[in-house]
């Protein structure tokens, strides 16, 4: 009786050291490592776009907003 429980405590455990563990420390490690490099290239081109992007729709609302001033003044306060 003590050693089927054993087995069935052991047999897991042994997988886990087997085939989980190594792929963890690996991914750990190069999780790690990617993020000490920094923003790849790619990374820094696509921070670039969303940064113009914004500010075209920053222009975009301002205009709006000039927009419903000049067609109605008290728009800001009924939206409240």
């Amino acid at each position: 009786m003590e050693v089927a429980v054993l087995g069935i405590i052991i047999t897991p455990l042994i997988l886990f050291v087997i085939f989980v563990a190594p792929i963890w420390v690996i991914l750990h490690y190069r999780s790690k490592r990617k993020i000490n490099e920094g923003m790849s290239q790619e990374d820094a081109e696509l921070v670039r776009e969303l940064a113009v992007k914004a500010e075209d729709m920053r222009d975009r609302i301002r205009t709006l907003e000039s927009l419903l001033d000049a067609e109605h003044s008290n728009w800001r306060k009924d939206n409240r």
